[in-house]
C-alpha cells in the first residue's frame, strides 16, 4: 500500500470539501464540484478502504468498544481548516470541535466524543466535548 498516496489523496478531498463549502448550493458550480467528491471518495475508498478499516476497528476496539465502526469515509470531515504547510510544502490540517463521527469513549464516559480523519499527516483524531484532541491513530 503507498502511504504517501493515501496522505494525497485525503489532501485532495480535504482541498475539494473546502471548495465545496465555499459554493453556494445554488451555484450552477455545486453539483459538479459534489460530483468531483463523491468520485474522490469513491476511488479512495475502492484503494484504500480495507486497510483503513482494519486500522478503524483497532481504534474502536482500544478507545470506543461499544461504537460501531463505519466506513472509513465517514470519518472524514466535512469541512477542515488550512493551517499552513509543513517543512515538506504539504498543507496542514485542523478541524472545528463539531466534526468527525460521534462514539462512546471509553475512557470519557458522558462526554460528547468524537473521531474524524485528517491528513497531513494521515490520522484519526479523537475529540472530547470539543475541546480536547488527541490523536488515536497515524500512519506510519
Amino acid at each position: 500500500m503507498n502511504k504517501n498516496k493515501l496522505n494525497a489523496d485525503l489532501i485532495g478531498i480535504a482541498e475539494k470539501r473546502i471548495k465545496l463549502n465555499q459554493i453556494d448550493y445554488a451555484d450552477e458550480a455545486y453539483d459538479a464540484a459534489e460530483d468531483e467528491l463523491h468520485e474522490a471518495e469513491d476511488a479512495f475508498l475502492s484503494e484504500f478502504g480495507d486497510f483503513l478499516e482494519d486500522a478503524m476497528d483497532d481504534v474502536h476496539e482500544r478507545i470506543c468498544s461499544n461504537t460501531d465502526v463505519l466506513i472509513p469515509t465517514a470519518y472524514i470531515a466535512k469541512n477542515y481548516v488550512k493551517k499552513g504547510e509543513s517543512l515538506d510544502g504539504e498543507p496542514l490540517y485542523d478541524i472545528n470541535s463539531k466534526e468527525g463521527v460521534l462514539v462512546e469513549a471509553d475512557q470519557y464516559p458522558g462526554k460528547v466524543a468524537r473521531l474524524v480523519l485528517v491528513p497531513s499527516p494521515a490520522r484519526l483524531i479523537l475529540t472530547i466535548n470539543g475541546k480536547a484532541k488527541e490523536v488515536v491513530w497515524q500512519l506510519t
